[in-house]
């Protein structure tokens, strides 16, 4: 049984437009629905996710979804919500993307099962033999320059400047809207808000072609609460390639929500019913220093977009930094794991010769690596049982081993819970 999806999404916050029609069209069959993504990157951002998360709801409430990837239009440039024109990208580097951008919408979506099983098209498929003369004879014919400029993403970039190249977008947009429309029976285009003048090209070229249903709706853009750009921090952007951002980091990114972000974000990224997310909300405020709210999406979406495998080294990651975490929660690191959770912390790198001829903690502690001053503080801290080695306390006569070395590589040494420096062995 069809779920009224409309009213699903409104009441997470995920409606922003909808052209009059959508809601009625959606309750009355099954219906074909698509979202568009630019292959810019050979990675889709967290700022993807919400018309990721669109087209799953879609999915998930009975009707078909079309992840369609912008072969063709990614060619072009979107000038929406840009300053400034767009760098063309070569066929080599614009093939990876797609191919990078289509392997990360197969982990949303089923595409298998079903009468409603997703579609993954590519429109560079439809638009490869379509030539110039044909586009502004067969398209270019049924939209006025007059409707082009009224468009807010033309508008705004009038005074500054936009190549004819990326004023056509939106009828490049519009024909995929229409041939989806013909060749698949698409009935409803979404997107972000920024969308809707080049969405709404779409259901105006399918009205002049020949008619037929066509709506659309919209989500409204991700900004925080705090006025900054959503998905971006100090390192950059959060890709969901875990080569561009680590699972760790990508959990971090999710834990580290404001309390006011994360009530809107566990709306936006997690299929968790109203009444789960009003008892989860219930127990933030009683406790809010445990952060539930925050656990639970970033436990949502690290294992949708990186496997249960991945979210569980970030969280035992993420409990080693915060103290709250055993010798063995340190093996289960991997190197690269390793590095990136102690990443900023001062590390002392000594040859593999130096360590197996037999290392001792106060050596360790001073002489190879200045994590302490002097051998006088050394022994005043190892006698009040503050020195670790992997989290394990040692005493004065404590002489580091084979046994200590973490993938044959680290020693973790602390001095009380928050202050660590990492020995790095090296052949």
């Amino acid at each position: 049984m069809k779920t009224n999806l409309i009213a699903e999404l409104q009441w997470r916050g995920m409606i922003q437009d909808v052209m009059p029609g959508t809601e009625e069209q959606l309750l009355k069959e099954m219906t074909t629905g698509y979202v568009g993504f630019d292959p810019t990157s050979d990675s889709l951002h967290v700022g993807s996710l919400l018309p990721i998360m669109l087209l799953v709801h879609l999915q998930k409430s009975g009707h078909r979804p079309i992840a369609l990837v912008g072969g063709a239009t990614g060619m072009v440039g979107d000038p929406s919500g840009k300053s400034a024109e767009r760098n063309l990208l070569d066929e080599v580097a614009l093939n990876k993307n797609v191919t990078g951008v289509s392997d990360q919408l197969k982990k949303f979506l089923d595409f298998e099962n079903g009468d409603n099983k997703a579609l993954l098209l590519n429109n560079y498929e439809w638009m490869k033999n379509f030539s110039f003369l044909d586009f502004i004879r067969d398209i270019g014919k049924h939209i006025t320059v007059n409707y082009m400029m009224a468009k807010d993403s033309v508008k705004k970039r009038i005074e500054t400047g936009i190549s004819f190249t990326e004023f056509s977008y939106q009828l490049l947009q519009g024909y995929d809207y229409l041939h989806l429309h013909k060749n698949f029976d698409c009935k409803i285009q979404i997107g972000g808000s920024d969308q809707w003048g080049n969405i709404t090209t779409g259901t105006e070229l399918i009205r002049r072609k020949g008619g037929g249903d066509a709506f659309a709706f919209t989500c409204p853009l991700l900004t925080k609460a705090d006025g900054g750009k959503f998905g971006k921090t100090e390192s950059g952007t959060v890709w969901l390639d875990p080569t561009k951002t680590t699972p760790y980091t990508f959990y971090q990114f999710w834990l580290n929500a404001s309390d006011e972000d994360a009530k809107k974000l566990v709306r936006y990224f997690t299929l968790l019913s109203k009444e789960e997310i009003e008892r989860i909300e219930k127990e933030h405020e009683d406790a809010p220093h445990l952060r539930a709210l925050q656990k639970v999406i970033a436990e949502d979406v690290t294992t949708r977009v990186h496997g249960k495998e991945a979210l569980d080294a970030a969280i035992i990651a993420s409990n080693i930094l915060f103290g709250k975490s055993t010798s063995e929660d340190l093996r289960k690191l991997n190197n690269d794991q390793f590095l990136e959770v102690f990443d900023g912390v001062p590390k002392a790198i000594i040859s593999a010769n130096e360590y197996t001829n037999g290392l001792t903690i106060m050596d360790a502690l001073v002489a190879k690596s200045s994590f302490l001053p002097s051998n006088g503080e050394a022994k005043r801290e190892l006698k009040a049982n503050a020195i670790a080695v992997n989290k394990e306390k040692v005493s004065e006569s404590y002489v580091l081993t084979k046994s200590d070395l973490i993938n044959d590589k680290f020693v973790l040494i602390g001095k009380g819970k928050k202050n660590n420096y990492l020995l790095i062995v090296e052949n």
